[in-house]
């Protein structure tokens, strides 16, 4: 069984039923000190006295580990692990590749060796941050400095580029490392696509010379339960950003394909999940926009969404808001 929500920091310590979570705060406090927190920095919008979590349980005994710089946590059916490598301009070992290419290659190397060692070959889910997602270095936007050093990792280390690969997001930090947390089974999930968008993996090469690998959604099935991942949802349809400089109509793109990601996930699972079931957290690029949002997701949603807000930046520059969350299918 697995549980994911967001809320509160309640204990600066993981209890015994936690896998790990991802704290999001401009600062991390001095007491956070797990190593399985990771720490995002990005300021909360709709509740500044308190910080936000993402915090996934499970069942069954924890046991925690370290592998090269990553350091994990897992029960019988679940790994949960976290690394962060700094992305500076330092010198890397091959010259043609930018530090954040590198940084990006060498955490999925070693996150594909983990699981690989422990028997967790299926990854479910991956959060990606880092800092100036938009910026142009090296002559390159970093997202797609880090798309280079992703996909090389999954092709070096034998993982599919296509098809059936996991749910994921990537988004903009204020500041830090390179930080991927990722959730990983011995089971695999069923990768779902939009059919009002073309596959990230397909994408056309004015994205990058190699596509952001995801699948829009995953569901997973663990025991009895199963979950459904929906990855970063922005206003795209094709390949296309829409509604540029518009943060009211791009939500409201945004919650269309969520919608059209539930559906299609029902017609290849059986699964039934509507919008109002998912736990939400919903990035937002600019703070002035924060109410703007929320009046759309509460006419589009419900009053009573469960959602929470932080501000970030979208992997692309023209893109305002990205939506992402989880739900128990019935």
């Amino acid at each position: 069984m697995l549980n994911v929500s967001y809320g509160p920091l309640f204990s600066d310590t993981l209890h015994d039923d936690m896998l790990g979570a991802l704290l999001f705060a401009t600062a991390r406090p001095a007491s956070a000190a797990s190593p399985l927190l990771a720490h995002v920095h990005m300021a909360r919008l709709d509740d500044q006295q308190s910080l936000l979590c993402e915090t996934l349980r499970g069942e069954s005994t924890m046991r925690d580990g370290q592998f090269g710089d990553m350091h994990y946590r897992f029960n019988d059916h679940l790994l949960f692990g976290v690394i962060a490598l700094k992305d500076n301009d330092t010198a890397v070992e091959d010259n043609a590749a930018s530090p954040l290419q590198a940084a990006a290659h060498a955490a999925y190397r070693q996150i594909f060796s983990l699981l690989h060692a422990q028997g967790f070959p299926y990854v479910l889910r991956f959060w990606n941050y880092m800092a100036a997602i938009n910026a142009d270095t090296h002559g390159l936007e970093r997202y797609r400095q880090f798309n280079l050093g992703r996909q090389q990792a999954f092709a070096d280390s034998g993982q599919a580029i296509a098809g059936n690969v996991p749910a994921a997001c990537a988004l903009g930090a204020a500041d830090g490392p390179l930080t991927i947390a990722f959730l990983a089974a011995r089971s695999p999930s069923v990768a779902i696509e939009n059919p009002r968008q073309i596959s990230a993996y397909d994408y056309p090469e004015q994205y990058g010379p190699r596509s952001p690998l995801f699948s829009r959604a995953s569901v997973a099935t663990l025991g009895t339960q199963r979950v459904l991942f929906l990855s970063g949802t922005a206003s795209i349809v094709g390949h296309e950003t829409l509604h540029a400089d518009d943060i009211a109509a791009q939500t409201a793109e945004s919650v269309a394909n969520i919608a059209a990601v539930l559906a299609e996930a029902r017609r290849k699972t059986g699964a039934s999940c509507q919008l109002a079931d998912l736990d939400y957290i919903v990035y937002i690029r600019h703070a002035e926009h924060l109410q703007a949002v929320r009046n759309i997701l509460h006419q589009q949603i419900g009053p009573d969404i469960k959602a929470a807000f932080v501000q970030a930046d979208i992997c692309r520059a023209d893109l305002l808001v990205e939506i992402e969350g989880s739900a128990i299918l019935s």
